[in-house]
């Protein structure tokens, strides 16, 4: 099992990315997914949840009204578009998911809010 995100980087304070993360050797079409993030000397912290089917979601209180997070089960994968960001979210993000008993996490990316 693999899980691959991608679409970080550095962004100006207001402004907009979306993260993806790929999932390989697993199906998550029946599975909640989750994003988390990691700021630098932080512990990590969970941002959202998706359930299996997309119909619900929750959000950490300070991006709720600001990132989306969102899956598409037919490519595996698992989106989270963040808007109006700040400095505050710098981060590694991270995509999770426990199934079968098991943790599984990706490798991160990292995003950087700063002008």
């Amino acid at each position: 099992v693999q899980l691959v995100e991608s679409g970080g980087g550095l962004v100006q304070p207001g402004g907009s990315l979306r993260l993806s993360c790929v999932i390989s050797g697993f199906t998550i079409s029946g599975w909640p997914m989750s994003w988390y993030r990691q700021a630098p000397g932080k512990e990590r912290e969970w941002v959202a949840t998706i359930t299996s089917t997309g119909v619900s979601t929750n959000y950490e209180d300070s991006v709720k009204g600001r990132f989306t997070i969102s899956r598409d089960n037919a490519k595996n994968t698992v989106y989270l578009q963040m808007n109006s960001l700040k400095p505050e979210d710098t981060a590694v993000y991270f995509c999770y998911v426990r199934a079968r008993g098991m943790n599984y996490w990706g490798v991160g990316t990292l995003v950087t809010v700063s002008s």
